[in-house]
């Protein structure tokens, strides 16, 4: 699967569509996915297996699926489809306030 951005399928919608003949295309806006260009020559069986790591991918982002359920609906393996998001830039673990707290919990339960 192929990835651009808007403003690089304004320069160049062609490169887009000829990648969309190859794999389909995730259009990101931002750092959101926006859209998916999908090429018509490809049987229906070939675009869902394609279609589905996007969009495991975008309901993995949105906090819709965990990571394994992702996983589970983009049909390849696990480490393919953290590759996959890492490509995306799509952060598998998210960093927040309760990060310190458990570091400390830790080094305090290690010590002893």
């Amino acid at each position: 699967m192929y990835a651009t951005n808007v403003r690089n399928l304004k320069k160049n919608p062609s490169l887009a569509l000829r990648q969309a003949e190859e794999s389909p295309v995730l259009v990101m806006k931002g750092d959101e996915p926006n859209a998916l260009i999908v090429h018509l020559d490809k049987s229906l069986t070939e675009t869902d297996r394609s279609i589905r790591p996007a969009l495991a991918a975008a309901l993995f982002k949105d906090g819709v699926l965990s990571l394994g359920g992702a996983t589970r609906l983009s049909g390849i393996a696990l480490q393919d489809f953290l590759q996959y998001l890492g490509e995306l830039g799509i952060d598998v673990v998210s960093l927040d306030e309760t990060i310190d707290l458990d570091a400390r919990t830790l080094d305090r339960w290690l010590k002893s």
